[in-house]
């Protein structure tokens, strides 16, 4: 890569990052490339993206964006996964890892605040928007559920009294 690609390679990985909200970083050494194509196909299914870079551009690109402060941790083999969605790339990576020991997340930071390995495993076993979103309903049709179970109950209850 020359100067001009590798400026063009930080600007555009500065930009996707700034716009991102949650990025975890990790060790992918001893990875397959079939196996870095799952990671990378689970992410893009998940609405995330997973980039491989070289720690100085990643650092370089991280400048100006909430994730300066995971310069510190870009040491070794180290790949990026990152998403607009705060809880994917958490998620996503945790999964992989679980399933694939090659994968060791090392940290990562969601909306500028810096996350240790326990807490992207936290975060990865939280639901999603949209489980939260059923719970949620089933909760709030839960009262009206029961009572018109009770009413029906209490109507057939009397209609069978009646009739006897």
């Amino acid at each position: 890569m020359d100067r001009t690609q590798k400026q063009a390679f930080i600007g555009s990985l500065n930009s996707r990052i700034a716009s991102s909200k949650s990025l975890v970083v990790a060790h992918y050494r001893g990875l397959t490339v079939k196996e870095m194509s799952a990671l990378r196909r689970q992410m893009r299914e998940a609405g995330g993206e997973v980039q491989v870079a070289k720690n100085r551009l990643a650092k370089l690109a991280f400048k100006g964006t909430p994730f300066e402060d995971l310069s510190g941790i870009m040491t070794g083999p180290t790949v990026l996964a990152f998403s607009e969605d705060e809880i994917v790339p958490s998620r996503i990576s945790q999964k992989f890892a679980d399933a694939n020991d090659k994968l060791v997340i090392v940290g990562g930071a969601m909306n500028g605040k810096m996350l240790s390995k326990a807490e992207i495993k936290a975060i990865s076993q939280l639901p999603s928007l949209d489980g939260i979103r059923g719970k949620l309903i089933g909760l709030l049709q839960a009262p009206g559920a029961q009572l018109a179970r009770v009413t029906k109950a209490y109507s057939e209850k009397t209609s069978d009294a009646q009739a006897a």
